[in-house]
């Protein structure tokens, strides 16, 4: 069976504000990884990323400010 996890980083809690600031992706089959990933980072913009979020992740505005948004 074919599954893909997916995981990923918000700028908050906020779901009216806060920003999806990273995706990835991992494909299994029969719970074996393929080796096949998506990764990528998002800027979260105008929005400032939460001191709890970015303990929690290790993110910040500064290092994401070089991506593209969401």
């Amino acid at each position: 069976m074919r599954k893909i996890i997916l995981d990923t980083e918000t700028s908050g809690l906020n779901p009216k504000e806060d920003r999806i600031i990273e995706i990835a992706c991992l494909e299994l089959i029969n719970d074996i990884p393929t080796g096949n990933i998506y990764h990528k980072f998002f800027s979260p913009g105008n929005i400032r990323i939460s001191s709890e979020a970015e303990k929690v992740h290790g993110l910040s505005n500064n290092f994401l400010s070089k991506y593209g948004l969401f």
